[in-house]
């Protein structure tokens, strides 16, 4: 039989089984952040010198110079060509249908105009250049290039930078050519933390961006999270999850190959199937091990399921979305009759897939939606990644004459409440001055 906790929430230990299930954070990883800080340092004080030095350490790769990590738009046209054409017209399927879905995210600036004629609104304006992180050391996801790449396009980005690890000088043509297809600017392939430091510091051969996007391991992310502030990232991922809900109506394989398709991640994935029916349970676990058997990564799937992953039996549907909504999954299945009954019911996910024919699969590569997207619970106040991740908003204001001698007292009393005397004496200079100037 597979080892995978199964918990049930009628047992009085259940509250604390689970929460044991959910636990981790890199921030409390000491030796990830002093590796991650040194990394950050080198680059800042040494620039492409200490890029290259870390690629050697941890990607295996020795180069003398920058230029023999970069790619530009030819090598990616090349890598194209030299993929088959069933892989081409894979991923420019993919593409549009990625495309399609985010030209329905772009909005426009707006404005309206008070009761004083005053002008308010806002300005919607993309970013200049954006560099997206692209992982590559257990797998080549040529998906994550699309999905990160594209929106950015569609938002009106500048400029698009992606970093990539090549461990040992392997570069992955579908890799490559996603991006010739993704419209990617230049690439260069580094990765790990050596590779947001550079984005987010800029060295020689780097140029600084103003936003960093893509999943990574653990020292990707607590790099995003240590230079924050100094560049704007999509969000502070964890390990990919899936927690699928079930009421006995959908084939026990299929529910299987969901639980291993994000098990099958890393070690560190999370997957949970929910369900009040218990015989469906047995019969999941049961074909679980039976599919084991032939499964390719199966060790990495076993050692996921064995650390993170659960098989819950509850009192019904709505208490297993209950607990969807404690734990703001990164993916939520509703393999159950009617799920469109039970949407509104799910408050915090990620993603969320309707029904026995929409398996996240589909999410990962060509539903239209990015797949990066919220982890580790933070769907509860965070988003997938989308068009509006590249794009920022600047408050437009524009008073007449008579709105600002309406408006000026009341804000000129406010800033005296807050003891802040030049920003009153600014209000009031302009009654002062409209005193002597009536006219519109």
């Amino acid at each position: 039989m597979t080892m995978i906790a199964r918990l049930d929430t009628r047992e009085a230990s259940f509250d604390t089984d689970l929460d044991g299930l959910l636990e981790w954070d890199v921030s409390d990883d000491s030796e990830v952040l002093e590796i991650v800080r040194g990394v950050i340092a080198g680059i800042r004080a040494e620039g492409d010198k200490a890029l290259l030095e870390f690629t050697r350490r941890f990607d295996g790769l020795s180069c003398s110079s920058m230029d023999e990590l970069a790619l530009d738009r030819g090598a990616f046209a090349a890598a194209f060509d030299r993929i088959s054409g069933a892989e081409r017209d894979a991923l420019q399927s993919a593409a549009e249908r990625i495309r399609s879905y985010h030209e329905h995210q772009l909005s426009a600036g707006w404005t309206f105009t008070d009761e004083y004629g005053n002008r308010l609104g806002q300005k919607v304006t993309a970013l200049d250049r954006v560099g997206i992180y692209v992982p590559g050391g257990q797998a080549n996801y040529p998906s994550t290039v699309l999905m990160t790449a594209i929106p950015a396009r569609v938002a009106g980005v500048g400029e698009i930078i992606m970093t990539v690890p090549a461990p040992d000088g392997q570069r992955s043509d579908l890799v490559l050519a996603a991006a010739h297809i993704a419209d990617v600017d230049r690439a260069f392939t580094v990765g790990g933390a050596q590779a947001v430091a550079a984005l987010a510091i800029g060295t020689r051969s780097i140029a600084k961006v103003d936003k960093i996007v893509g999943p990574g391991g653990v020292f990707v992310t607590a790099a995003k999270r240590l230079v924050f502030g100094e560049v704007g990232i999509d969000m502070i991922a964890g390990p990919s999850e899936v927690l699928v809900i079930a009421d006995g109506s959908t084939p026990v394989d299929w529910v299987v190959y969901d639980l291993f398709s994000q098990a099958e991640h890393d070690a560190a994935a999370r997957a949970m199937l929910l369900s009040p029916d218990e015989a469906f349970l047995d019969a999941v676990h049961t074909t679980m091990g039976n599919l084991l058997v032939d499964a390719p990564r199966r060790e990495i799937i076993e050692a996921s399921l064995a650390r993170r992953g659960a098989l819950i039996r509850t009192r019904s549907i709505a208490e297993a979305i209950d607990i969807a909504n404690r734990i703001a999954p990164e993916h939520v299945e509703l393999c159950v009759e009617d799920p469109e009954s039970w949407l509104d019911e799910i408050r915090h996910a990620g993603a969320i897939f309707l029904g026995a024919h929409s398996p996240e699969v589909m999410g990962d590569y060509v539903a239209g939606p990015s797949h990066v997207l919220p982890t580790y619970g933070s769907a509860r106040f965070s988003s997938p990644l989308g068009v509006y991740d590249f794009q920022k908003r600047s408050s437009v204001i524009q008073m007449t004459k008579s709105g600002a001698e309406a408006l000026a007292r009341t804000s000129a009393t406010l800033a005296h409440g807050e003891g802040l005397a030049a920003h009153a004496q600014a209000a009031e200079a302009r009654v002062r001055h409209l005193g002597h100037n009536e006219s519109d």
